[in-house]
């Protein structure tokens, strides 16, 4: 079937899926270590608490059938064993009907987890991976050629998720537009890497060509995506260099890896067997009438589906990082439409003293990621995802971002909540609870070169003003809660 097989990407699919399943599989493992905390029966947004207002309709989930913590500990667990034997070449060696089942339950065991996570799973990574996810399923095992279908869809996707970005940028904040954003973003965006204080050091001529390089790789390249080779093949080359970039200069979790294995995708045979020193893995190319018939079926739903998308890119009132539907298929997507000028940060504090006086010892609580300790040099956990600490990220951008969930998180430092103390990276008060908890505001920035080969720090900061005023654990006949002293 020369119309529908694209026998010259064997290679590029072998890359592409094992890609993913490594992003699927850092993404079972990251819910696995955080669930509890977060929406857990005893989080700061239990799950429970969600389905009781929830219908299945708006959010789809295997959870609106059942929820225990060791339920959502098995499903997690059973996302990441089949997303490892994926890594490892076991899926793809099946056969067809039961590989597509696979990547069929990984999809949907993500989806169910997806739409029970609240603001803690609100990021565009989460819906890109589902859609990444669900083409994945119809891309056939080892011995059955790639469909044509199905990399032209992967195509739109990355060309949706490129020009998405680069049509935000260019609507909204104005630094994109006069090439000047990047004076600011490598210190104020949300995670810092340990590359991040260089890249801001860069003379500016440098971060206006970071700029305009980024709106050639994401308005003018997703173009050619669907140019014949080799200029597909040179448009994906040249996103790849973009987004290992920004994998280089900060941390977003897998978006960054997401669009590479994307971009790998659209690389032939013939490009990928040049780099790569190994045979084109090449099967039978067999393909039974019944795929053929499914594959047509999804391309068609992803087509009328893409209506919606679409026309959001066309808008003057472009939605960023938003789905149309309930099962995160075909989404629209956009980053840094506005970019933050100036880097605040939501310093939490515990003290021991019984009563508050002037002279009560408040010591900070560290995170893993969000900057805190001046002389600490921010670490590299992309793709691995933190999402308390790009939720305080957001908090320290406005207080509305951490309604529902703040208070509730000082509580758990005041139980010295065991699930929650897993989410950071230093707890002061590891022999007993602190009797006060309270958050303040800082202004941060990177330390000049001067400041960094004087004193060492990789940050400088100054107080802005009270976050949270300090609270104490109540207990009385409604039981235990967080009162202000």
């Amino acid at each position: 079937m020369d119309w529908f097989n694209a026998d010259g990407y064997w290679l590029g699919r072998l890359l592409f899926t094992e890609g993913l399943a490594a992003i699927y599989l850092t993404a079972f493992l990251v819910a696995v270590n955080q669930f509890r905390a977060l929406i857990g029966s005893n989080g700061m947004l239990p799950v429970p608490d969600h389905l009781a207002t929830a219908s299945f309709r708006r959010s789809p989930s295997l959870f609106h059938l059942y929820y225990s913590d060791r339920f959502f500990a098995a499903v997690a667990w059973t996302g990441a064993g089949l997303a490892a034997l994926s890594v490892l070449g076991v899926t793809a060696r099946l056969p067809l009907p039961a590989h597509m089942l696979v990547w069929f339950a990984m999809w949907l065991l993500y989806l169910s987890i997806v739409n029970v996570g609240q603001v803690w799973y609100g990021f565009g990574w989460e819906s890109l991976l589902l859609e990444v996810g669900f083409l994945a399923v119809f891309l056939g095992n080892a011995d059955t050629a790639p469909p044509l279908a199905i990399l032209l869809l992967l195509r739109w996707l990355l060309f949706r998720l490129e020009f998405g970005a680069g049509m935000i940028k260019i609507r909204g904040d104005s630094c994109w537009r006069d090439l000047t954003c990047l004076y600011y973003h490598h210190e104020t965006q949300p995670m810092p890497g340990p590359l991040s204080w260089y890249f801001h050091r860069l003379p500016r001529p440098l971060h206006r060509v970071e700029v305009a390089g980024n709106h050639l790789a994401q308005l003018v390249m997703p173009f050619g995506l669907f140019a014949p080779q080799p200029v597909a093949a040179i448009a994906a080359g040249l996103m790849i260099v973009t987004q290992l970039w920004l994998v280089a200069s900060g941390n977003f979790a897998w978006l960054n890896w997401l669009a590479l294995v994307l971009a790998v995708s659209v690389l032939p045979d013939s490009v990928l067997g040049v780099v790569l020193p190994i045979g084109t893995p090449a099967g039978s190319g067999t393909t039974p009438p019944a795929f053929v018939v499914v594959v047509i079926a999804v391309t068609a739903l992803v087509l009328v589906l893409s209506y919606w998308p679409a026309r959001n890119l066309a808008s003057h009132s472009q939605l960023m990082n938003a789905s149309f539907n309930a099962w995160h298929l075909v989404n629209t997507y956009g980053a840094f439409g506005h970019v933050t000028r100036i880097r605040y940060e939501v310093i939490v504090e515990g003290t021991e003293a019984a009563h508050l006086t002037p002279d009560a010892v408040w010591r900070e609580y560290e995170f893993k990621g969000k900057p805190g300790d001046l002389r600490r040099r921010p670490r590299q956990f992309a793709p691995y995802h933190l999402r308390l600490d790009w939720l305080m990220w957001f908090a320290a951008i406005s207080p509305g971002y951490a309604r529902g969930w703040f208070v509730a998180f000082a509580e758990k430092l005041l139980q010295n909540d065991a699930a929650t103390l897993a989410l950071i990276r230093h707890n002061p008060f590891a022999e007993s609870p602190p009797t006060f908890v309270r958050a303040r505001l800082f202004r941060y920035r990177f330390s000049t070169r001067r400041e960094r080969r004087d004193s060492g720090v990789w940050w400088h900061r100054t107080p802005v003003s009270d976050y949270l005023p300090p609270v104490r654990l109540a207990v009385g006949p409604a039981g235990d809660g967080a009162n202000r002293g």
